[in-house]
C-alpha cells in the first residue's frame, strides 16, 4: 500500500474495533444472547440465553425478582450495576465495565461453568489491563451471587500483593447495593476468628483467605473451592519453597466439581521456571488448565494519537512494518514506538508487553538459545513413548551386550521413541552419554540415541532416551547395551567425570568397554612431550573449554535451522535456561541442569563427523564378541 491507502486502511481498522457494548442492556455481551422485551426495561434488551431457558424466568413477578435471576446467568451485568473499582486513568471509583480482553477471558471461564466442568485456567499476560481484576471479581461473583459456603483463595509472590486483591473484593462488599444483596447480614468483611489471613463473607457463609508463595504451610487443611493464583512467574524456588509443590497442594484441596475454580495468571519471567513450565504443559494439552494469552495491542489503553499519519507511516522501522501486517493500527504502532523509547530494552518491553506467546517469554541477552527457535522444535515433541529398560545376559561385563532385548517397564528409565529398524546398518545410530553422579541429589545421567537416518527423512531424530541415577560402571554397560540394541551405533561417551574419578577405577571402564564394544568413540591424544605427534587414542568424548565452544555453536545453528528433531520436552527446558556467561563459558542457569543437552550437543556434533550409513551383513552382526 502507499500512504494514502494505508492511511485509509487505518480508519478501517479503527472503526472495526469500535464495538457497541452496553453490559446494562446486554448488548455485544459475550455467550449467546437473543434480544427480547421484559415488561422491567424500558427499551428491549439482550438477555443471556440460559436465562430464558431457566424456569424460574416465566414465573418472575417483580423487577427485583428479574434483576437477582438476571444476576445468576449474566456476570458482566452484575458487574455493572453492583462492582465498584478504581478506574486506571482517572482514580475515581465507578462501576466495572469490562474491557475487550476481560470479555475474552470471561468467555473463557464461562465455557467451563456452563458445561459444568472444573474451570482451569493458566492466563499469560501483558501488563494492567485488569486480568487480576477479572478473576477476582468473577470469583466474588460465584460466591456472592452462584454459592454459600464456597470458600476461595488468593496467593502471590508476596502477601501484600494478594491483600491488594483482597482489597478489591472489599470495595465491592462496601459499594454492593444492598438491596439487591442475597445475603442474610449486610454485605461486608468481618474477620475470622483465630485466623488473621481469612475473612468471612457476611451473609453468605464463604471465606475469602489470602497467602503468599512464601508461606505454602499456611494453606495446608483448609477447605477451598476457589484459588486465584497471581503472578505465578515471580514465585520464589528454592530447596525450601517449590512452586509446582504449592500448585499440587491447592488442586489437591480445591475438587474436581462444577463451580470450581483454580486460576493461574503472571506476566512472563523468563523460561525455565515453575510457570514457564506449566504454561508449556498446558499448551501441549498435558494439564487440565486452558492456556490464554493476552497480547498488549488487544488493550485499548495503549494506544496513542498520531497526528500526522503520513510522517508516522514515512519513519516506520521494520518492526513496526511488521506490526502494521499483523492489523495493527498506527495508533497501537505509536504507542509501543513510545513505550519502548521509554524502557530503552527491546528485551524487557517484549517480556512486559509481548506481541505473542513466545515473546513473552524472552528473558535476557545471555540467553544461549532463541525461544522462538526452541518453541518450534517442540512441534517434534509428540507421541507417548515406550518405557521399559534394554537389558542383555548380565548386568556387567561381556554379558550385559549379549542378547540384548527390550523390556517393557512402566516404571523403566528408558524411553523409546522409535525402536531400532531396518536392515542393520553401520554409522546409522550414535549413542551419546552424560556421565552424572550416582545419588538422587546429584546431576543426572543421560543416555541418548540419535538416528541420522530417520523415518520420513529429514536430519538427525532423538528416538531413545535413559536418564537416571546409577553407579558409573553400571553406566557404562547399560549403555552399551542399548548401543548394541541400536545396529552397534556409536557409543560416545563424556570422559570428563570418568578421567577425573579417584583411583582410575572409573578409566578403567572405558578401558574394559574399549576391549568388547566394537563401536567406541576414541580421540587422539598429542604427545605431550614434542606437542606435535600423536601418542596414542583415548577412549571417549572430552569436554573442555574449546570442545564445549564448538559442539554448543553447532547445536545453536541445529535448533535455529530446525536441523533434527527433538522428542523430549526436558530438553527444550534445558536449552530455555542456558546461558553464556560473562567469561564466555556456557552453562544452565543456577538451580538447572543441561545433561540432556549436553547428549544432543555432542551426539549431533559428533554425527557430523561420521560416513554415510551403510548395511552390514547380518551374519557378521549376530556373531559371537
Amino acid at each position: 500500500m502507499d500512504v494514502q491507502e494505508m492511511i485509509a486502511e487505518n480508519l478501517r481498522r479503527n472503526l472495526l474495533l469500535k464495538t457497541d457494548y452496553d453490559p446494562l442492556t446486554g448488548r455485544g455481551a459475550c455467550g449467546s444472547q437473543i434480544r427480547t422485551s421484559v415488561e422491567w426495561e424500558a427499551a428491549p434488551v439482550w438477555l443471556p440465553v440460559t436465562m430464558l431457558n431457566d424456569p424460574q424466568f416465566r414465573l418472575l413477578k417483580s423487577r427485583e425478582e428479574y434483576v437477582t435471576l438476571r444476576f445468576r446467568h449474566d456476570f458482566e451485568y452484575w458487574c455493572a450495576t453492583c462492582v465498584k473499582v478504581r478506574q486506571k486513568l482517572t482514580g475515581e471509583i465507578d462501576s466495572l465495565i469490562l474491557n475487550a480482553p476481560q470479555r475474552r477471558i470471561l468467555a473463557e471461564l464461562e465455557k467451563d461453568r456452563l458445561e459444568k466442568k472444573p474451570i482451569r485456567i493458566i492466563l499469560l499476560k501483558a501488563r494492567q489491563w485488569g486480568g487480576s481484576t477479572l478473576i477476582q471479581m468473577y470469583m466474588a461473583w460465584i460466591q456472592s451471587v452462584l454459592r454459600r459456603n464456597w470458600h476461595s483463595l488468593v496467593t502471590a509472590h508476596v502477601k501484600n500483593t494478594a491483600a491488594t486483591l483482597r482489597q478489591l473484593y472489599s470495595t465491592t462488599l462496601a459499594n454492593y447495593p444492598e438491596e439487591l444483596w442475597d445475603g442474610d447480614e449486610k454485605p461486608r468483611f468481618r474477620p475470622m476468628p483465630d485466623a488473621s489471613n481469612t475473612r468471612i463473607i457476611s451473609g453468605r457463609g464463604c471465606n475469602v483467605t489470602i497467602a503468599s508463595s512464601f508461606s505454602p504451610d499456611s494453606i495446608r487443611g483448609i477447605d477451598l473451592s476457589m484459588a486465584h493464583l497471581t503472578e505465578v512467574a515471580f514465585w520464589k524456588d528454592s530447596e525450601c519453597i517449590d512452586p509446582a509443590d504449592m500448585l499440587r497442594s491447592i488442586c489437591g484441596t480445591v475438587p474436581l466439581a462444577p463451580d470450581t475454580l483454580v486460576a493461574v495468571e503472571s506476566t512472563a519471567n523468563g523460561m525455565g521456571n515453575f510457570f514457564h513450565s506449566e504454561w508449556q504443559r498446558a499448551v501441549g494439552g498435558e494439564s487440565v488448565f486452558r492456556p490464554v494469552f493476552v497480547p498488549w495491542y488487544e488493550i485499548g489503553i495503549y494506544r496513542l494519537p498520531v497526528r500526522d499519519p503520513g510522517r508516522f507511516i514515512e519513519e516506520m522501522d521494520s518492526r513496526e512494518k511488521a506490526f502494521w501486517d499483523k492489523g495493527l493500527t498506527l495508533e497501537m504502532i505509536a504507542w509501543y514506538r513510545m513505550k519502548l523509547r521509554e524502557m530503552g530494552d527491546i528485551r524487557l518491553m517484549q517480556a512486559e508487553y509481548p506481541t505473542d506467546a513466545v515473546e513473552a517469554f524472552v528473558s535476557s541477552n545471555t540467553d544461549v538459545f532463541s525461544p522462538r527457535a526452541i518453541t518450534e522444535l517442540r512441534a517434534g515433541c509428540t507421541g507417548e513413548p515406550e518405557k521399559g529398560e534394554v537389558q542383555g545376559e548380565t548386568p556387567l561385563g561381556e554379558g550385559a551386550i549379549r542378547n540384548v532385548r527390550f523390556v517393557p517397564d512402566e516404571c523403566g528409565s528408558l524411553k523409546v521413541w522409535e525402536r531400532p529398524e531396518g536392515k542393520p546398518a553401520r554409522n546409522r545410530y550414535v549413542v551419546a552419554v552424560d556421565v552424572g553422579g550416582r545419588s538422587s541429589g546429584s546431576d543426572w545421567s543421560v543416555i541418548a540415541v540419535l538416528d541420522r537416518t530417520p523415518r520420513g527423512g529429514g536430519g538427525p531424530a532423538v528416538v531413545a532416551q535413559w536418564r537416571g541415577h546409577c553407579d558409573h560402571d553400571i553406566l557404562g554397560w547399560k549403555a552399551a547395551a542399548i548401543a548394541r540394541w541400536y545396529h552397534e551405533a556409536l557409543l560416545v561417551i563424556e570422559s570428563n567425570t570418568l578421567d577425573a574419578a579417584s583411583q582410575g577405577s572409573s578409566q578403567l571402564i572405558l578401558e574394559q568397554l574399549n576391549r568388547v564394544y566394537r563401536n567406541l568413540y576414541t580421540r587422539q591424544v598429542l604427545d605431550g612431550s614434542s606437542g606435535s605427534e600423536p601418542l596414542k587414542s583415548r577412549v571417549g568424548f572430552h569436554t573442555n573449554h574449546r570442545t564445549k565452544a564448538l559442539i554448543i555453536t553447532m547445536l545453536i545453528a541445529m535448533v535455529r535451522e530446525k536441523a533434527y528433531r527433538e522428542r523430549d520436552p526436558d530438553a527444550l527446558t534445558e536449552m530455555s535456561v542456558y546461558r553464556q556467561l560473562p567469561s564466555g563459558n556456557f552453562a544452565a542457569k543456577k538451580g538447572f541442569h543441561d545433561d540432556i543437552l549436553m547428549t544432543r550437543a555432542m551426539g549431533l556434533y559428533v554425527s557430523t563427523t561420521m560416513p554415510p550409513p551403510r548395511t552390514f551383513d547380518i551374519d557378521d552382526y549376530l556373531s559371537p564378541w
